[in-house]
This record gives C-alpha cells, sequence and structure tokens, in this order.
C-alpha cells in the first residue's frame, strides 16, 4: 500500500461507523408517513412489484377526510366507505386479467372508523390485484 492509501482507509475506518449511525438514526420518508396519527379514515399502502426482497415498492398515505394523498383517492375511500373500511369487503370486479405470473404484494395498515386496519395479501399480477381491491392499491396513473 502506498502512503495515501494507509491514510485514506485509516480515515474511512473512523468515519464509516459515525455514517452508519447517522443514517440508522434518521427515519425514512415512507417510515414517517407510515406512523400518522391524525384524526379520520386513513391506510399508508404499499404496492411491491416482483420479488419482495428486489422488487419496486410504492407507497401513499390514503387520507379519506377529505381524500387526499393517492392518485385515486376519491374512488378508493368511496370504495372503502362502502366496504366500511374493510378492503375483503370490497366487490371483485368481473374482468378477464391475462393469465401472466408478475407477483404484486400489497399492504394496508391504518384506522378506519376508529378500529386498526390491517391487510396484506399477494396476487397473480396487478390486474387481479385491481379486480379484488378496487383503486385502493391503484397508485399508478
Amino acid at each position: 500500500m502506498t502512503p495515501f492509501t494507509k491514510a485514506t482507509a485509516k480515515r474511512l475506518r473512523r468515519v464509516l461507523p459515525a455514517a452508519a449511525a447517522l443514517l440508522l438514526a434518521c427515519p425514512a420518508p415512507a417510515q414517517a408517513a407510515h406512523q400518522h396519527t391524525g384524526p379520520g379514515d386513513w391506510l399508508y399502502v404499499t404496492v411491491t412489484r416482483g420479488d419482495a426482497r428486489a422488487g419496486d415498492t410504492r407507497r401513499a398515505l390514503l387520507l379519506c377526510d377529505p381524500p387526499w394523498g393517492h392518485v385515486h383517492a376519491a374512488e378508493a375511500c368511496s370504495q372503502l366507505r362502502a366496504a366500511r373500511g374493510d378492503i375483503r369487503g370490497i366487490p371483485r370486479r368481473e374482468v378477464f386479467c391475462a393469465m401472466v405470473y408478475a407477483p404484486v404484494t400489497v399492504h394496508a395498515r391504518g384506522r378506519w372508523q376508529g378500529r386498526a386496519v390491517t391487510y396484506t395479501q399477494t396476487f397473480a399480477n396487478t390486474c387481479e390485484m385491481k379486480a379484488r381491491t378496487g383503486e385502493v392499491f391503484a397508485l399508478d396513473r
């Protein structure tokens, strides 16, 4: 090793632990949204496409008093109101979906009419997801 690389390595050994501790101490924006505790009906929703370890995850905080924070907030809140906040109670749409396996895992956690809501499900593809959950997890335009 040259003296330059020895000095650089020495600095890195000193700086890296402090940088790692700083990153762990700062909450990510998605985690901050997940900790919503305001009044009204709300759900923190995530959609992960692909393998859970390497998938693309989209997130939104769906607020329903008034509808906000989600691309299809008004429709999603309307469907949730009709189902009394139970995602499983949203009527299944009769659509034909391609038999393509492109897994999508959805998760919702929040409060509806004062009670806790938790929902997790993996669907074969986004068409199946939307047919079963309506606009609640439709985070794309």
